[in-house]
Order: C-alpha cells, then sequence, then structure tokens
C-alpha cells in the first residue's frame, strides 16, 4: 500500500503558499553576484534594477514550473501512466518548434502574442498529430498516445534541426540557447499574459479534479459515474497542451518538471487531483526557481541553462521510475 499524508486539502496549500516567499526571497539573494538578505532592508537605490531582474526571472521560473507541474500531472492521470509528461509526450517539442520557427522568421518582432500563438497552435496541431496516430487502438488507446507521443517529438526534433541548420549565426543563438531552457525575460508582457493562461488552465483542472479521479480508476468506473471519458480525456490533453505551450513560449524547452513534481506530491499527499493540481503548480514552480538559482550560481559568472539542470534532476529519476515499473509488473502487483 502507498502511504500518504492525511493533512487537509486547504492545511497543504496554505502551507505551501507560506512556504513561498521563504523560497522566493532566499532565491533572490544568489545570482552573479550574492546579496545578503539585510542589503535589501537598506535604502540603496542601486540594487533596485538587480531586485527587478532577479524578481522578473523569479517569477517566470515560478510560471513555468508550475505550468509544467500541472500539465505533468493532468497528462499522467488522464493516461494512467506515472512516466507521462509534456517534453516525453512530444508536447513541449511541438510548443518548442512552433516558437522557434516564430524567432527565426521574424514574427515575434511583429507583437509579444506571436510568441505564445504559435507555440500553442504547434503544440495543437501535434496533440492532434499524437491522437490521429492513435485512433482505433480500444482499450490500448492511452498506451498508444504514449508510443504517438514519442514519435511525434522526434519528427518535431527533426524539424527543428533542420531549421536551425539553416538559419544565421545571429538567429541561430537566439533559437540554440533559447531551446536549451533560459528564463531571462525581457518582455514583461508576454510573462503577464502567458502567466494568466497558466492560471486559468490550471484552476479549470482544479474544477474538474473530481472526474479526473474518476478516470484514472478507468473508463467503466468514469462511465458508472456518467462521465464521457473520451470527451474528458481530449479537454484534458489540450488544457494541458495550453499549459505546456504558455511555459514553452516564456522559457523554451525544460523537461522533466512535469515528471519529477506530480509523482513525488503523489508519493506523499495521495492521488487526490482536487489537491495534487494546486500543490503541483506551487511546488513546481519552487522548484524550477531553486533549479534556476543553481544554473546561475554554480559556475558563476558564467551561467548553464536551467534546462540542462532539470534534465540532469530528471533523467535518473525517470530511469529509476521505470524500472520501478517493470519490476512491479514483473512481479505482478504493487507494493
Amino acid at each position: 500500500m502507498r502511504a500518504s499524508l492525511k493533512i487537509s486539502t486547504g492545511l497543504l496549500v496554505c502551507a505551501s503558499i507560506a512556504l513561498l516567499p521563504l523560497v522566493f526571497g532566499t532565491c533572490l539573494c544568489f545570482g552573479t553576484v550574492f546579496i545578503s538578505p539585510l542589503e535589501y532592508l537598506r535604502d540603496n537605490p542601486g540594487l533596485g534594477v538587480i531586485i527587478d531582474l532577479r524578481s522578473q526571472r523569479l517569477l517566470a521560473g515560478f510560471i513555468v514550473g508550475g505550468s509544467l507541474a500541472v500539465s505533468g500531472a493532468a497528462y499522467q492521470a488522464v493516461l494512467r501512466n506515472p512516466l507521462a509528461e509534456p517534453f516525453i509526450l512530444g508536447i513541449s517539442g511541438g510548443a518548442g518548434l512552433g516558437a522557434a520557427i516564430s524567432i527565426a522568421f521574424g514574427f515575434t518582432a511583429l507583437g509579444y502574442l506571436f510568441l505564445p500563438f504559435f507555440s500553442f497552435l504547434s503544440a495543437l496541431l501535434v496533440l492532434s498529430l499524437v491522437l490521429v496516430m492513435a485512433r482505433g487502438a480500444g482499450s490500448e488507446y492511452a498506451n498508444n498516445i504514449m508510443l504517438s507521443g514519442v514519435v511525434a517529438g522526434t519528427l518535431c526534433s527533426s524539424v527543428l534541426m533542420f531549421i536551425i541548420s539553416v538559419l544565421d549565426n545571429h538567429k541561430l543563438n537566439s533559437v540554440t540557447w533559447w531551446m536549451l531552457g533560459n528564463l531571462e525575460q525581457g518582455n514583461s508582457a508576454l510573462l503577464h499574459t502567458t502567466g494568466i493562461a497558466a492560471v486559468a488552465g490550471a484552476v479549470i483542472l482544479f474544477h474538474y479534479g473530481r472526474e479526473i479521479n474518476a478516470l484514472t480508476l478507468g473508463d467503466e468506473m468514469a462511465f458508472y459515474l456518467g462521465i464521457n471519458s473520451r470527451m474528458l480525456l481530449l479537454a484534458v490533453l489540450g488544457i494541458a497542451s495550453l499549459l505546456t505551450a504558455a511555459a514553452v513560449s516564456i522559457s523554451g524547452i525544460i523537461g522533466f518538471v512535469g515528471l519529477v513534481i506530480p509523482h513525488i506530491l503523489r508519493r506523499l499527499f495521495g492521488a487526490d487531483h482536487r489537491r495534487l493540481f494546486p500543490l503541483s503548480f506551487l511546488y513546481g514552480g519552487m522548484f524550477l526557481m531553486v533549479c534556476d538559482t543553481f544554473a546561475k550560481t554554480v559556475l558563476s559568472p558564467r551561467e548553464i541553462p536551467v534546462g540542462v539542470i532539470t534534465s540532469l534532476v530528471g533523467g535518473p529519476f525517470f530511469i529509476w521510475l521505470l524500472n520501478r515499473k517493470s519490476a512491479r509488473l514483473g512481479s505482478g502487483g504493487d507494493s
């Protein structure tokens, strides 16, 4: 049996919200130069610019991490597979391809909304491709979506590599650095717009938490409760893809946040998605803020792309999950 902490959802969320300023304030102190918390309390006009830059970057990390974690929890729920997440399913790759096209062909210069628009449009196209490839699979529909997502992600990577190969040096540097994951923000309007979209998507998924809980028990249970499992699956996949596109349009492709955070929270606090979605948003955001702070400071003054840090954390975690699932299937049950 899996052990989980029996604490009310409201108390857990409130405690997590109370933890957020502590994590934010600690991360705010670190960068190319360490700034003591006491310095922030003094009247030093020179710190204003540094505080604004670091705060905006931390806010971007919180939005991106929260969006990826919630979308990962949603994918894992409706596909009933703990290995599902935006990066592995190819949705991040699709959104990244759309954003790269927007950057490479200069659409971003026409307005800040073109980047999230191309990201979401490309993510939806990839999701549609995945669903078409997985159709007609019957009881194996969810598993076929996983396999089709891997194929679609590979195709997107190939197209993206082709685009990179024909770019000039200036655009090549921009797209390559963006692909590795970068939370440095130059457009606060983009950050606010995508942040609103991310919060709205998370709230909608929370609203359907009961129905998603039923869907995780199987299509038959969902049918007896009056839930159209196929329509709910498509709706959740669409909303999760919106969250992924919002994250990718801010930061580029950052993998494994949607895998690590929901799984840890599910093990600690249970699989009720009315609890899991808000906690995933909060802890996913804090996790990425910490990863980005580490990326800025470990080789200071040089900076590591935050996507490299999350991959170094998430890669071994994914292998552990995969081996654990294989061992459980081999033993014929859950431990």
